[in-house]
């Protein structure tokens, strides 16, 4: 379960190699990430062998489940994403900017460095990372969809105040009859 993203480069044959693995709830749990409740994944890898030419080619279609940013109601939202990577052996600069030693993508593909000694490419970092990118900012549920108690209370004229008396202690109660005292 935890090598289901790594690719075996050296064990590939030249031409094209194809993966697909899916990625789920317990694929995102290993990263605790709080945010992604859920998911249903599909992911596809392509690595291509040429020489010494390696690209891998991603694509990331289903679902994930998070939190309504309104309602705290699960929502769920579909995900269509990928990557191309170009993979290169040799030694990284340490201590290099990146983008400082050469450029960072070669054409529409990131460039990726391992070490000589590498023989596999594990790409879980990557996927977790595109995956949390195609994520809208706002996640909401569409009009009409959420928990109509939670959008009650938000839309409640007392501001959402859970006691069901008002609370004459407040700053904006005080500032409130200053307003009416003044008209």
């Amino acid at each position: 379960m935890k090598d289901d993203f790594v690719v075996p480069l050296n064990g590939l044959a030249q031409g094209r190699n194809e993966f697909r693995r899916s990625a789920g709830k317990e694929f995102f749990d290993r990263f605790e990430n709080s945010e992604i409740l859920d998911a249903d994944l599909s992911v596809t890898v392509s690595v291509e062998k040429s020489g010494r030419f390696t690209g891998v080619d991603c694509e990331i279609e289903g679902h994930v489940t998070v939190s309504c940013d309104r309602c705290l109601e699960d929502l769920q939202l579909p995900v269509n994403t990928g990557f191309k990577l170009s993979v290169k052996f040799g030694p990284a600069t340490p201590g290099a900017e990146p983008g400082a030693s050469g450029p960072e993508t070669e054409g529409d593909r990131e460039i990726v460095i391992l070490p000589e000694s590498d023989t596999d490419l594990d790409l879980s970092q990557v996927v977790y990372d595109y995956v949390c990118l195609s994520l809208p900012v706002q996640r909401v549920h569409e009009e009409g969809g959420c928990n109509p108690d939670a959008v009650k209370y938000l839309n409640s004229p007392d501001g959402g105040s859970l006691g069901g008396e008002k609370d004459a202690q407040t700053p904006f109660e005080s500032l409130k009859s200053l307003l009416e005292k003044n008209k």
